[in-house]
């Protein structure tokens, strides 16, 4: 019986899949909903850094299973995208094509990887019967004013040719294209109003408390909660309502901002300053305020403001240091106390007051070399003078709304979601304009809106402009000639309810069942990167929110997820994440060829936390096959007896270790435990022994274990056909004794080949060790001494500290410490 990993991983993979054990029902039993981040299916397939995530998420789901919990763990694909597109424009063809052949060897891959999905639930974004759901969802959201369609200004890539949301631009480039500089154009665009939930998806972050804190710190960020107060100006004539968290700086206004993206930005613009301002406009390179906020810049509008306390006139400046949808899109600057307005007013030569002080300093405000932001008292502040700072804001807010000045308010950074595209790949948004009617949504009656399948892409240019049979419909209203929406939905759309449709997938009469959906949710591990923090991780929070208030589930489900794992980064041998444009990618098909996928398994989750980024290294993939020949070797020789006391009662230590390092994600951990114990095995033991073990290693090596289970239980006909569905084992009673003393002799073993190996690269030979320990530790070597020896494959000899006839010529045995023996190498 030899280790052919081929023929025993292709038969293990065709039994489950013939036997369809990981197809799953609603049942009594617990519930575990296992999911991992659904993928794009790019033609270059995958990975072993994209196989990592899904190996995280398989060895937990097993786990579970034989836990007796009822696992759902489906896959699918995330498959619309520009990608397809692309290369269906460069073969003039059809992005369905690229798409559906990717996904083909996406599953074939999948497969050969060991992982335990329920494939009867496969969804794919570009299919109908997925994105019909989709469109659903939209005219549910425009019936209850979520939904909307205004000109605005937005980031536009170039080389994708459609525009991205503030989550899709990095540092002022596109996502998908790190070398494209975004540009600001002004389109008519489709918004979800995700601002409606603004406060629940804050105030909520709180509550997920198996969620990674960065990932939470992070979101609040994003949203960006503020309680502060708005302040009424007058500008030419009308109200403007300024946002501001630091009311008591009022006296020190001395410029305003408007957002270069503001819509209503050249009502007060005047003549004199539009071309300055057209100039001006040119340069700014993003609607995301992270991106454009890095070099203040600015030009005057020709308008000004009224301070309603002081009764100034304020010069507008255009800047591109402010977001349009923050507050009014307006800000009040003041330069002496916070130091974007001191850089900007330095660069442009504005004035700079001073109106807080620190108690123990004065200012003056033309030497300033930074702005004052801290609390203080109030100076130049009119009849608010030497308050404190923080008691004036509350007072000088409590006036202005006295006075119909000013009022309190919330702000949030977070602005409502740009899911316009304009792009063939994508779902269709249901809409129609009509002349007579305005814009009308598609009735239900009449979905899914279906992408026509007979068009070839040539260009970058949306095909479905010039499509006549898709563009050109009747209204549903008036039955008068009208015309489609051609842009469609942001590929996130897709994956903000994926999760859900898992729970029912099949459902042709409404979007899932209540009350499957009820049993399955929430999510109870997610596995995922963190780079999705602040885009599809608050996005299907908020589908989850208002599909909920919609009343589609039984209970109340506020949270998608209870537990959110964000994995590791796998990097190549060069040191940097695995990527096919760097050309350090390993391949499961490589690695599967020569060393069988149970040892990629094994060696991906060995060598560091899974949270952690770990390096793909040849010789570490060679040691986990070592390892695992060593298991299959031992099956076939190990005789069948009794178990000794020792061995039983590390098993039991090990099964409640390996238990809880599963439990908590810690699989380094686990594998270390684990091999310790096969290493500790005798050549006789019992069956229930080997079988523990063999469970215990299975949701790391499936193939191999289900081997040997067959071959453990072939003349066995209780035995069930599968290790997959055995129960996880229980730990018995531990003698804390006997561990401590195995723990004590493992220590040993571990002190010496260290001080042997430093001693061997200095190349000095040694014939005998001496260990010194205490008399009441000498017993427990004395009975271990065979085992001692056959690890460090050295002759020994123990002493007790106290002997009179010891042997220690360099007198170390006075070092000895109980449970810290002291070693001579002769």
């Amino acid at each position: 019986m030899e280790y052919n990993f081929k023929s025993i991983e292709k038969k293990w993979q065709n039994k489950w899949e013939k036997a369809k054990i990981f197809e799953v029902k609603k049942n009594k039993k617990r519930k575990y909903y296992v999911l991992e981040m659904w993928p794009y299916p790019s033609a270059s397939g995958l990975h072993m850094g994209h196989a990592f995530n899904y190996i995280i998420g398989d060895i937990y789901a097993r786990f579970k299973r034989m836990q007796g919990f009822n696992v759902l763990y489906p896959m699918g694909y995330d498959s619309f995208g520009l990608p397809a597109e692309n290369a269906a424009i460069k073969a003039k063809s059809h992005p369905k094509k690229f798409t559906e052949d990717a996904i083909r060897n996406f599953i074939k891959q999948q497969k050969s990887l060991g992982l335990s999905y329920d494939w009867s639930r496969m969804i794919e974004a570009h299919k109908p019967d997925y994105y019909k759901w989709d469109q659903w969802i939209f005219l549910k959201m425009f019936e209850k004013g979520l939904v909307y369609r205004k000109e605005a200004p937005v980031n536009f890539c170039p080389k994708c040719n459609t525009v991205l949301a503030n989550e899709q631009v990095h540092n002022g480039k596109c996502w998908r294209h790190e070398d494209t500089d975004v540009e600001i154009k002004y389109l008519k665009q489709w918004f979800f109003k995700i601002t409606a939930y603004a406060d629940e998806l804050y105030e909520n972050i709180d509550t997920l408390t198996g969620w990674p804190e960065d990932v939470k710190v992070m979101q609040k960020n994003w949203i960006g909660k503020s309680y502060g107060t708005e302040i009424f100006f007058e500008v030419n004539g009308e109200t403007w309502n300024v946002f501001t968290t630091r009311p008591d700086t009022i006296y020190g206004v001395t410029f305003m901002v408007i957002s270069a993206q503001h819509p209503e930005l050249f009502k007060i613009v005047t003549k004199k300053q539009k071309e300055k301002v057209k100039e001006f406009l040119k340069k700014i390179k993003s609607t995301k305020k992270e991106d454009v906020e890095k070099e203040k810049e600015g030009v005057f509008t020709g308008s000004y403001a009224l301070n309603p306390l002081t009764k100034e006139k304020i010069p507008i400046y255009v800047g591109n240091f402010v977001v349009a949808d923050y507050g009014s899109g307006m800000v009040m600057a003041v330069p002496a106390h916070d130091q974007r307005d001191f850089e900007f007013a330095k660069k442009y030569n504005l004035p700079i007051k001073v109106v807080v002080q620190p108690s123990n300093a004065k200012f003056n405000q033309e030497k300033m070399e930074k702005a004052y932001e801290e609390d203080g008292k109030l100076v130049n502040s009119g009849k608010f003078t030497g308050m404190e700072s923080n008691k004036a804001r509350v007072v000088i807010t409590e006036f202005l709304i006295r006075k119909g000045l000013g009022k309190k308010a919330i702000n949030y950074k977070l602005k409502d979601w740009l899911i316009s595209r304009q792009r063939f790949w994508g779902t269709p948004i249901p809409i129609i304009y009509c002349n007579k009617c305005g814009i009308v949504p598609v009735p239900e009656k009449e979905l899914p809106v279906k992408l026509p399948e007979n068009i070839k892409l040539t260009t970058r240019e949306n095909p479905l402009k010039k499509c006549k049979k898709f563009i050109e419909v009747k209204c549903p209203k008036c039955k008068g000639k009208a015309r489609r929406e051609t842009d469609t939905m942001d590929t996130f759309v897709n994956s903000s309810w994926y999760f859900l449709r898992y729970c029912d997938p099949r459902n042709k009469k409404e979007i899932f069942n209540k009350k499957k959906v009820s049993y399955w949710m929430p999510i109870d591990i997610y596995i995922g990167g963190k780079e999705h923090a602040c885009m599809h991780l608050i996005y299907f929070r908020f589908y989850t929110k208002f599909l909920r208030d919609l009343g589609l589930f039984e209970k109340k489900i506020d949270e998608p997820v209870i537990n959110l794992f964000n994995q590791g980064m796998v990097h190549g041998e060069d040191g940097t994440v695995m990527s096919k444009s760097r050309g350090n990618v390993i391949l499961p098909e490589e690695i599967s060829d020569k060393y069988g996928i149970d040892t990629a398994r094994l060696f991906l989750v060995s060598i560091a936390s899974p949270k952690k980024d770990i390096q793909w290294n040849e010789e570490g993939i060679k040691g986990a096959f070592k390892f695992i020949k060593k298991i299959f070797n031992y099956f076939k020789s190990v005789k069948i007896g009794e178990v000794d006391e020792k061995t039983e009662n590390k098993l039991n230590g090990t099964i409640k270790n390996v238990t809880n390092n599963i439990e908590n994600l810690d699989y380094n951990l686990a594998i270390i435990k684990i091999r310790k114990f096969f290493d500790s095995l005798p050549e006789e033991t019992s069956k229930n022994v080997l079988e523990n073990f063999l469970k215990l290693l299975h949701p790391f090596c499936p193939h191999i274990t289900e081997e040997i289970w067959e071959k453990l239980h072939k003349h066995n006909s209780n035995s069930t056909k599968f290790l997959s569905l055995e129960k996880w084992p229980k730990a018995g009673k531990i003698n804390e004794k006997l561990l401590k003393e195995e723990k004590l002799i493992e220590k040993l073993i571990e002190d010496i080949n260290n001080i042997f190996n430093i001693l061997k690269k200095k190349e000095e030979k040694v014939k005998k060790i001496y260990i010194y320990s205490t008399p009441n530790e000498k017993k427990i070597f004395i009975n271990n001494k065979d085992l001692i020896n056959k690890k460090i494959g050295l002759d020994i000899e123990i002493f007790a500290v106290n002997e009179k006839n010891i042997y220690d010529p360099k007198n170390f045995a006075k070092k000895a410490k109980p449970e810290k023996p002291a070693l001579y190498f002769e």
